[in-house]
């Protein structure tokens, strides 16, 4: 059996609450802990998170222990999952998780930035 990852989400965020959904359904086998950051309480500090760091990027508890952040937990996480292993295999093979930081920075700052009430764009 493998190890458990956890993966912290924005639950109040619609996007994510959407794709969440997707993955969890996928999840048969029980893999993923999935951690609502939009729920109160202090769990996040258990694992050395702030509040304000899990919103500002998604996060992932990887079956090494390892926290992987960004791009990096996306792949993670699709490691864990059924028809997404194929694609975390190739784009670690391929070198592209740089590129695909690349990608998801600005959306996570974008993503950020809807989410708060002082947003200055």
């Amino acid at each position: 059996m493998k190890k458990q990852i956890t993966m912290f989400y924005d639950g109040g965020c619609p996007v994510c609450r959407r794709e969440v959904n997707h993955y969890r359904r996928l999840d048969r086998a029980r893999i993923v802990r999935w951690i609502d950051i939009s729920v109160p309480g202090d769990r996040l500090e258990t694992f050395g998170l702030s509040h304000e760091s899990a919103m500002a990027r998604l996060h992932v508890l990887d079956q090494e222990g390892q926290m992987q952040t960004g791009a990096a937990a996306f792949v993670a996480l699709w490691s864990a999952l059924p028809y997404y292993r194929w694609l975390a295999r190739f784009i670690r093979s391929s070198g592209l998780v740089p590129l695909l930081e690349r990608l998801y920075a600005p959306f996570a700052r974008w993503r950020l930035c809807r989410r708060s009430n002082s947003c200055p764009v």
